[in-house]
């Protein structure tokens, strides 16, 4: 594999005059940009519907795309809707105002394409309809969105028994009163994957890999779990027993409580991980390689009591191991372009499981500060594996060096020669010269930003998510300088 560079930046954080970013015009712009910067990875989060508090991992569906991803621009580009549609309502000028926008623009979309469905547009919705992998998953997901509406958000659990346990009677009545909502949801995937696909074709042509990312787990009110309850370890009631998480760490002293429905990984292998293995699929289905988040949970998992309002009392229990992986290289064929997430509490069986596969893991600078000898500093580094300044979760690197403690801001500016001034592209810099073949820096960083534009604080459900970066940040100044960086350390695309 060549060295490379890639930038983190979700399609939310794209500029936009619609409240958040989304797949429109901008990113084809970033992806100009980046080929102008000499850039060759564009990593994304999971680009599913989102969770509690706009979160992208562990959304309502490990298949579905995000609606509100869908861009306005491209809808009336691709004639869906006229330009004078985006001008009826004025553009939200708060992130927060986005979402009601946006889904009063995808019922103007429906409503025009049943009235008069054009036949080749009808036949490339039919076939996406009918297309083998989708028609696992897209169904049930259309039915349980439409009911979850229809019952004002209550979670399936709290729906009419016969609904909740999906019994036929109910299904087949519920399918036929909610027979349009149902229809329209399918549409609205069908708009997602569309644009998705044409932003894949642009990334295609500009030489640039999209880097996707799989959460390991899904949300409790999911139509996964609703349709597949039996995989996952619930009650009588169809609540969790157990929920997911990690111990205390780095983020947090009383550890992090995700509170996702744990798996039953003994029915999993009974049905020869065909769940699995579609999701692995369909992640694959949508970028060029996928990371695996939180990887160590598949050697074994921090299991929570549901009871228990805190990380601090669960215990480890064994995952499916290397037989998971295997079912999966079996049916999807070739290598497996996986990047696993090897963060956080990281014992023998999770390296070694790794290892095995061949899977690159990650490095993140930001962690490296706190002696002199850390695996996360590039003299500890390995070609391969992913170097990151930081994720999603840490601070901006500016953030990071003003908020970090004496000692640890002592050895970042030394290890990287800086003097302070200009600390990100010190980082930055630094994750280049790593042997690593890849190194990656969220968008912030290059752009030399403070905490204002941290994406997510871990442990905090609050004010996540929402940072998009500022209209004409990304110059041909810097796309030159990057590019210059990247020639230095062998990285130019």
């Amino acid at each position: 594999m060549t060295r490379r560079l890639g930038l983190l930046l979700h399609p939310t954080s794209l500029p936009g005059r619609f409240g958040r970013g989304d797949l429109g015009p901008e990113a084809d712009r970033f992806l100009e940009w980046m080929h102008e910067a000499g850039a060759g990875v564009w990593q994304v989060l999971p680009l599913g519907p989102c969770g509690y508090g706009d979160s992208p991992y562990g959304g309502a569906s490990a298949f579905a795309g995000n609606r509100y991803l869908i861009s306005p621009e491209r809808l009336v580009a691709d004639g869906w809707l006229d330009a004078g549609d985006l001008e009826t309502a004025p553009p939200p000028v708060r992130p927060d105002d986005s979402a009601a926008f946006r889904e009063s623009l995808l019922d103007r979309a429906w409503r025009r394409f049943r009235g008069n469905p054009p036949p080749d547009r009808l036949a490339a919705l039919d076939a996406f309809r009918r297309d083998a992998a989708r028609a696992r998953w897209l169904p049930d997901w259309a039915l349980f969105t439409s009911i979850k509406a229809d019952r004002r958000g209550a979670r399936w659990t709290e729906w009419p028994a016969p609904l909740a346990r999906r019994e036929p009677d109910a299904l087949a009545e519920a399918a036929r009163r909610l027979a349009d909502e149902t229809a329209k949801e399918e549409f609205v995937q069908f708009l997602f994957f569309t644009q998705w696909d044409a932003v894949r074709r642009r990334a295609f042509e500009l030489s640039i890999a999209v880097f996707g990312d799989m959460p390991i787990y899904v949300a409790h009110d999911s139509a996964d779990v609703w349709t597949h309850p039996e995989l996952f370890d619930l009650d009588d009631r169809g609540e969790p027993v157990a929920v997911s998480g990690v111990p205390p760490d780095y983020f947090s002293a009383t550890g992090q409580r995700w509170g996702s429905p744990l798996y039953r990984w003994d029915r999993c292998r009974e049905q020869k991980w065909a769940w699995w293995i579609d999701r692995f699929r369909s992640n694959l289905a949508l970028a060029d390689l996928v990371r695996i988040d939180h990887f160590r949970g598949f050697a074994g998992f921090w299991a929570i009591p549901a009871s228990e309002s805190t990380a601090i009392a669960g215990e480890w229990r064994r995952g499916p191991g290397r037989e998971l992986f295997d079912a999966v290289r079996e049916a999807v064929g070739g290598g497996l372009p996986f990047v696993a997430e090897d963060l956080g509490v990281i014992t023998s069986d999770v390296v070694d499981l790794r290892d095995r596969l061949g899977l690159p893991g990650m490095r993140v600078l930001q962690f490296g500060f706190d002696g002199d000898d850390s695996p996360h500093l590039p003299h500890r580094h390995v070609p391969n594996c992913f170097v990151y300044t930081g994720t999603h979760d840490n601070d901006t690197a500016r953030g990071w060096l003003d908020r970090a403690p004496a000692a640890e801001r002592s050895r970042a500016l030394d290890y990287t020669g800086s003097d302070g001034s200009d600390f990100p592209w010190s980082l930055l810099r630094t994750a280049l010269e790593s042997v690593a073949e890849t190194a990656i820096a969220p968008l912030a960083d290059v752009l030399g930003l403070g905490s204002e534009a941290r994406l997510n604080t871990p442990g905090n459900p609050e004010g996540n998510w929402k940072w998009q970066a500022p209209p004409g940040a990304l110059s041909p100044a810097l796309a030159a300088r990057l590019r210059r960086l990247c020639a230095l350390t062998g990285r130019a695309r």
